[in-house]
């Protein structure tokens, strides 16, 4: 296929990363929208929904440092496709082994292994390919077009068969491997370490794997993290669920949950766009534009969430908790890009770390939250009012231990 020159190297890189984002986020959507119409056909409990979504979790927990590792041992373009190819399998296959709850946990464990290993492995590229002044916006749209996926899963899905929502979305990721081979860049530098990036980089010979666990500023992003995917666990897996029980919304209303991914798609690339903008103002260091957009990203959803625990009304329910999810964007051009200041030689490690620690949420947030509305007689009030908590605390200890310098 000729190349197709006015689209640069570093465009078509984000582009197709953006886009396997884009299909992962968008993979992962469908079964909390899916479990409604399932429920009804399998008979589940709400403890037993709560096992089937948080076993996609416990997949991702065991491939982000796997990812990490990979990445940098067989080489991160070669590992993204296989990482692509297993999800949409996993993804495909997911009807047919529904009449199953072992079998379906189990293939939800494969999905979820399978996407564990994509963003440790962008993150390796992208410290390798993207040059310093395009990073926010870089993180930005890899993260928004992940929140374009889950808002296109959300708006259709709930007007399909739920079978032909795996099929059709697990058929895109064997289409984007057609697009990888096509379009990626390989005919301009030699390997990943020669390309040139505007900020040079120090490379370090004697890191030990405690260094990524021991250092504060690392625990700082981590802490973030951790809080930001509380927030969002809870939210990806039970909206459809709490708006479906709680909220009265209907079959069709649940396509009303695409409105937070659109709020946190256009959120997140303003801020990369914002954050990217301030740096190159000198009065602000990098620094304070991680805090800042961090600090935006963790609190103000943390406000937004106890308000919406609170409303019974669905098209103001609906409101804020999309502008909660469009100020969690912000986290993109804050903790999530700090990862390539503070260790620019091994920010795939550093983000498959983190993400370890933060898809704990994913793991525990179906059981805890299926138990606390239980408890409270179907009341979801501690549910939001625990993510407010969390998210606060992470953003405390994020703003009084973070920094921008290389530490790895």
């Amino acid at each position: 296929m000729a190349r197709i020159r006015w689209f640069t190297r570093t465009s078509r890189i984000v582009a197709l990363c953006s886009f396997a984002n884009f299909i992962n986020s968008a993979d992962r959507v469908i079964m909390p929208i899916a479990i409604v119409p399932m429920t009804k056909v399998f008979g589940w409990t709400l403890h037993l929904q709560g096992w089937i979504l948080s076993a996609f979790a416990l997949g991702y927990f065991t491939s982000q440092i796997i990812g990490s590792f990979w990445a940098s041992r067989l080489g991160a373009k070669n590992v993204l496709v296989f990482s692509v190819l297993l999800w949409s399998i996993a993804t495909f296959i997911t009807p047919f082994l529904a009449s199953s709850v072992a079998a379906l946990m189990a293939c939800r464990i494969v999905l979820g292994f399978a996407e564990g290993l994509g963003l440790p492995t962008i993150f390796h590229l992208f410290a390798h390919s993207i040059p310093v002044e395009e990073r926010s916006r870089a993180f930005s749209y890899l993260l928004a077009s992940g929140s374009v996926g889950q808002t296109v899963a959300s708006i259709l899905c709930p007007h399909f068969p739920w079978e032909s929502c795996f099929f059709w979305f697990g058929s895109f990721g064997f289409f984007w491997i057609f697009l990888w081979y096509g379009f990626y860049p390989r005919d301009v530098f030699g390997g990943e370490e020669t390309i040139p990036l505007h900020m040079p980089k120090v490379v370090s010979h004697n890191i030990r794997w405690a260094d990524f666990i021991l250092s504060k500023p690392l625990w700082a992003i981590y802490a973030a993290h951790f809080a930001m995917n509380w927030s969002s666990y809870i939210i990806m897996n039970w909206l459809p669920t709490y708006m479906h029980t709680f909220l009265g919304a209907n079959a069709h209303s649940l396509s009303l949950t695409a409105v937070p991914y659109i709020i946190n798609s256009i959120f997140g690339i303003i801020s990369g766009h914002v954050a990217d903008g301030l740096l190159l103002n000198k009065s602000w260091s990098v620094l304070n534009v991680r805090r800042l957009m961090t600090c935006i990203g963790l609190v103000g959803p943390a406000l937004f969430l106890a308000m919406f625990g609170v409303v019974e009304h669905l098209a103001f329910a609906l409101i804020l908790v999309s502008v909660s999810m469009g100020l969690s964007a912000c986290n993109s051009a804050g903790h999530l890009s700090n990862h390539v200041d503070v260790a620019p030689n091994h920010a795939g490690t550093t983000f498959a770390v983190s993400n370890t620690i933060a898809t704990i949420p994913g793991i525990l947030c179906g059981h805890v939250t299926a138990s606390l509305v239980t408890m409270s007689d179907g009341k979801w009030l501690g549910v939001f009012l625990g993510a407010t908590f969390v998210n606060l605390a992470g953003a405390f200890i994020y703003f009084t231990n973070s920094v921008a310098t290389q530490i790895l």
